[in-house]
């Protein structure tokens, strides 16, 4: 298939792009930048310069592929609203030139949005009207009365992996400037976890496989608990580990509080059954006892 990839030299985006290009996929991918096109090129993909802003050339892109998987998200949480405005934008873009074609749209979100105390699983829709601003499922399942074979693909709140980024990293960070590493009271809320190398192949697996309305998971762990990833954090970097107070977690956590003490397990037992997706990569706690997470 000719697939077109947005976000295609991100965490999640480039080892997509190697998924695909070794499953004999012919793919293009979205670069901003020179950098960005060197890691597209590497991975085997042509390259479309652009960003997600110019909703014109996405939606010729788009109208162009067999397929499309849209990985990009500017991630700037000082904008997050404006970003995920501008998310929704490029989605509608794309879905509209797919429209009438059957063609896959496969978009990504997070297993966070479900904002569920339980078990999350891939049954669960998207809540509406909760003040959360990121719509990409509701944008990409507007597609489904357009003739959009439309998908989501969702990530764990920790997508981890050699070069991690994300939310792990963040949490080092600031064990390392507080001189501790903390979790709030006993410790117990949990963070859904999975590899970005096997992300990669869920996203693959659902262009090839997946139908119409089809939401799934790319986690490989239910849910890692915040004890035992501060107790990681702790011993990487060389510093306490400590319980504190939910008072006190704003004056630790900063900006990052709300993530940092939400409780978001998730199930993936949909994914593997209709996939046929095994995640073979390392653990969560196995990534963290590389030295790699804490010499950079």
């Amino acid at each position: 298939m000719r697939v077109f990839v947005t976000g295609a030299s991100g965490w999640v985006g480039t080892p997509t792009v190697a998924a695909l290009v070794a499953a004999g996929h012919d793919v293009t991918g979205l670069a901003r930048s020179d950098g960005a096109a060197a890691k597209i090129e590497a991975a085997g993909a042509k390259v479309l310069r652009g960003t997600i802003e110019d909703y014109d050339l996405l939606a010729e892109a788009a109208a162009a592929a067999d397929g499309v998987i849209h990985t990009a998200f500017i991630h700037d949480f000082a904008h997050f609203a404006e970003n995920c405005a501008i998310d929704g934008k490029a989605i509608a873009a794309m879905v509209d030139a797919l429209s009438g074609t059957g063609k896959p749209f496969i978009a990504t979100s997070g297993t966070g949005v479900l904002q569920t105390s339980e078990l999350a699983t891939e049954e669960m829709m998207a809540p509406e009207n909760t003040g959360f601003p990121r719509i990409s499922e509701k944008a990409s399942f507007a597609g489904l009365d357009k003739n959009v074979r439309a998908m989501i693909v969702r990530l764990p709140p920790t997508t981890h992996g050699r070069g991690d980024h994300g939310f792990t990293p963040w949490l080092i960070n600031i064990a390392r400037e507080k001189g501790h590493a903390a979790y709030v009271g006993d410790g117990g809320n949990c963070w859904a976890a999975g590899h970005r190398l096997d992300a990669a192949k869920v996203f693959t697996l659902a262009l090839e496989k997946g139908e119409a309305g089809d939401r799934f998971h790319a986690v490989a762990e239910t849910g890692i608990a915040m004890r035992d990833l501060a107790s990681a954090i702790g011993k990487g970097l060389g510093v306490p580990v400590k319980s504190i107070s939910a008072e006190e977690a704003e004056a630790y956590y900063g900006m990052f509080t709300h993530f940092a003490m939400m409780n978001s397990r998730a199930s993936s037992a949909l994914t593997r059954a209709k996939l046929g997706w095994q995640p073979v990569e390392k653990t969560l706690l196995s990534d963290l006892a590389e030295d790699y997470y804490f010499t950079t």
